[in-house]
């Protein structure tokens, strides 16, 4: 397991969960299934792996709930499944930190995919894809001021007023394509091909919802909203 990736896979369903271990396995990972939110956060605990996917309704702690616990000490990927494309599951999961979403049924070979991307993004090669490079920074070397935000891309820091402020990857990703152009208007559908490596269509909500976690932490009126084409960094 050592040279594998490590996903923990949290779903209540039997037939759901060993048929997606067994996906998964064949395609080079090696997975953790848990059938419940707090036997989840054990596993998680104990074994420390690189990513997670959540069920957003399993028993005993709900699949948002324990996206917090986790977020509460890492920064680990985390990828939630829900059976709808209900906004209110969406919205609450991303809310609680989860990087993507997918919707059941899923496609195995969409799964992977959706998992290679955020490990990418995250820096990490992932199953059979071992020898991905992980991905530059979208920025040069040094640091980026803004007002009383400083953005140090080498060091993949963030400092606000001089105080340290704790993003995700996902989120310094976004804030990383943002301050590469200040005060140019970047379209959702780019920010999801540039940020979370979609060569597909995908869900905008999850542009969205991270800009507005990224706003609460680097300042509301840091990020503005173009309506009808995107947001923009103020320069």
């Amino acid at each position: 397991m050592a040279d594998q990736t490590h996903v923990l896979f949290v779903e209540d369903d039997d037939v759901i969960r060993e048929a997606t271990q067994l996906a998964l396995e064949r395609d080079g990972f090696a997975v953790t299934a848990m059938p419940d939110g707090l036997s989840g956060l054990e596993a998680f605990r104990a074994n420390r792996p690189d990513i997670a996917l959540l069920d957003v309704m399993v028993p005993g702690l709900d699949g948002v709930s324990l996206c917090r616990r986790i977020r509460d000490d890492s920064t680990v990927p985390v990828i939630m499944l829900s059976a709808r494309a209900d906004s209110i599951d969406v919205v609450l999961g991303l809310e609680a930190g989860a990087d993507d979403y997918v919707t059941k049924p899923f496609d195995g070979a969409v799964l992977v995919a959706r998992i290679r991307a955020v490990l990418r993004r995250f820096g990490h090669a992932s199953g059979n894809d071992r020898t991905a490079d992980a991905e530059a920074a979208p920025v040069g070397g040094g640091v980026l001021t803004f007002g009383d935000l400083e953005i140090d891309t080498e060091g993949m820091e963030v400092r606000k007023a001089g105080q340290p402020v704790a993003l995700t990857p996902t989120e310094m990703r976004l804030l990383l394509e943002f301050s590469s152009a200040p005060g140019t208007v970047l379209s959702r559908d780019k920010l999801l091909e540039r940020v979370w490596d979609y060569g597909w269509g995908g869900d905008t909500r999850v542009v969205d919802v991270h800009v507005q976690r990224l706003r609460t932490k680097i300042g509301q009126d840091r990020i503005e909203t173009v309506r009808g084409f995107g947001y923009k960094l103020k320069a």
